[in-house]
């Protein structure tokens, strides 16, 4: 098929409407052509229906028949443009607007494949050969093609940038490495290229690598909301419940008194009611009595007066009222013992509290044994390392920087730097000790100042029931018992640590708001350690 006929045919079966070649061609009256599709959607969009070529108006739209005639025709057409398409295809293509054009085509320009730094010119298949086959041409450097070749050519000597200065960071060519760059270090081109090229992929690999470690510190972060999120329901839980109950007790108390103080108040009431219901009887009957003697009086007949007193009515008996008393009931102390039941409800309530937050805080239990390396030399450890107490005599140990020269102190070989961690000390029988936990950079030489600031989270016991909180200056603690066992909580991202007393399941104290730095150590003294 020949470019006019092709041309000729491609306009005759062309739609109208969709300016496609026809599918499903149908003849409106008029005799004009359209898709079936693209004329039924006009006349379904546009109204009145009319031809969109020669504005023939329809009063009633036509029945539209396929005519067979012209869908052959197109169904030959499309054939033979397909053909056509498929024998061009392996003609040399013209080169895209992004790749680099042949300078030796005059017509239209193809690909190139090469470039050459010599010629300065980018060549096509056909216009490379030359470079292949003749000797005095196959000396020139070809290179990938690239577009701006005058951008490979040292400007001061017209040669080819083929070389790297390690030393000036720049591009020169053989004969800047003899003038310019004399004695520089210079290294082939490709050499620098294959070594920045290691550098990039090692760059890449150590960002791959950043960037895996920061997914992963994602997954971290989003796995310690998901636990934070999971324990805050938790203890939403169990605070809502404990609340309620101790709301509960409190309503139940609140009723007991409320009911209490009314059961007295309705026992005066009753009790007056008696007495009152006694007095009105006996006013009823003196009234009678005075009713009957003042009638009598007032007969002046001297006879009846004198008869009528012999059958009068013996006066009716009475009570002596004048002791008599109702005093109102004593409501001293209801309010205190009511509070007191409730004290000891809240009591039970808060220890059943603490008895579970103990049983959580437990299962951050680690191992911890005493550090013969940091032990001052009055101190005592036992072989398993879990017992320490104060001698009488300095043993002869190396002054290793670890070792505390004049305090009595002694730390754990275990440190802290990260979550939660809980270890207990036995303190039954002792008088005098010390526990808490130490940063690892605290002044172990000479005189010591305990408190947060110095790096000491600490309580001690003094006097036998003088227990401090080692502050500036140090807090004494009100304790209901003394403790024979202590709990040592340690929550380094919290910032917390808390002291309890194991037995009673009471928390004897806390320090809130640390910042930690710095390992932490458990620190004793004078104790027996489990």
């Amino acid at each position: 098929m020949s470019a006019a006929s092709c041309q000729l045919t491609e306009d005759q079966f062309l739609c109208s409407i969709c300016l496609d070649v026809f599918t499903d061609p149908v003849s409106t009256p008029c005799g004009h052509n359209f898709c079936k599709a693209c004329i039924t959607q006009h006349w379904n969009v546009n109204v009145p229906d009319q031809c969109p070529n020669c504005k023939k108006l329809f009063y009633t739209r036509p029945e539209l028949q396929i005519n067979t005639f012209i869908s052959e025709m197109a169904a030959q057409f499309r054939q033979a443009a397909q053909q056509e398409a498929s024998s061009s295809s392996s003609e040399p293509q013209a080169a895209k607007p992004r790749e680099v054009p042949c300078d030796g085509c005059t017509g239209t320009k193809l690909k190139a494949l090469k470039s050459c730094l010599v010629c300065l010119e980018s060549y096509c298949e056909t216009h490379l050969e030359p470079h292949l086959t003749r000797p005095g041409l196959k000396r020139h450097q070809l290179m990938d093609p690239v577009e701006n070749l005058e951008g490979w050519m040292c400007l001061k000597h017209n040669k080819p940038l083929e070389l790297f200065c390690q030393t000036d960071q720049t591009f020169v060519c053989m004969l800047c490495t003899v003038l310019d760059h004399k004695n520089h270090n210079v290294v082939p081109l490709e050499e620098e290229y294959e070594g920045k090229k290691a550098e990039m992929k090692k760059t890449e690999a150590e960002t791959k690598e950043m960037i895996q470690k920061r997914r992963l510190k994602i997954q971290e972060l989003k796995h310690s909301v998901q636990l934070s999120e999971e324990q805050s329901a938790r203890e939403i839980a169990g605070g809502v419940q404990v609340l309620t109950a101790l709301k509960e007790s409190v309503e139940r108390s609140q009723a007991k008194l409320i009911l209490t103080i009314k059961e007295k108040h309705r026992n005066t009431e009753k009790q007056a009611e008696g007495f009152i219901q006694e007095l009105e009887q006996e006013i009823c009957e003196l009234e009678k009595r005075s009713t009957e003697v003042k009638q009598l009086s007032r007969s002046e007949d001297h006879l009846h007066l004198l008869q009528s007193l012999r059958t009068l009515k013996a006066a009716p008996p009475t009570k002596n009222w004048t002791g008599v008393r109702v005093r109102p009931p004593s409501y001293e102390g209801t309010v205190m013992r009511a509070v007191q039941q409730l004290e000891e409800t809240l009591s039970n309530q808060m220890k059943k509290l603490f008895e579970g937050e103990l049983k959580r805080v437990q299962r951050s239990a680690v191992d911890v044994t005493l550090d013969p390396d940091s032990a001052n030399p009055y101190l005592i450890l036992s072989d398993d390392g879990k017992q320490v107490k104060l001698g009488d005599v300095q043993k002869n140990l190396p002054d290793n920087p670890e070792r505390f020269d004049t305090s009595v102190i002694v730390l754990a070989k275990q440190s802290f730097s990260s979550g939660r961690s809980y270890y207990e000390v036995q303190v039954e029988g002792k008088t005098k000790w010390d526990l808490g936990v130490v940063r690892e950079s605290i002044n172990r030489k000479g005189r010591i100042t305990l408190s947060p600031q110095e790096g000491f989270w600490m309580i001690w016991l003094r006097n036998e029931n003088e227990y401090y909180a080692l502050v500036d200056p140090p807090v004494r603690l009100s304790l209901r018992s003394r403790p024979q066992k202590v709990g040592v909580l340690v929550d380094y991202e919290e910032g917390l640590v808390s002291f309890y007393d194991v037995d009673a399941a009471a928390l004897i104290d806390s320090f809130t708001g640390c910042c930690f730095t710095e390992k932490l150590f458990p620190y004793f003294w004078s104790m027996s350690y489990l």
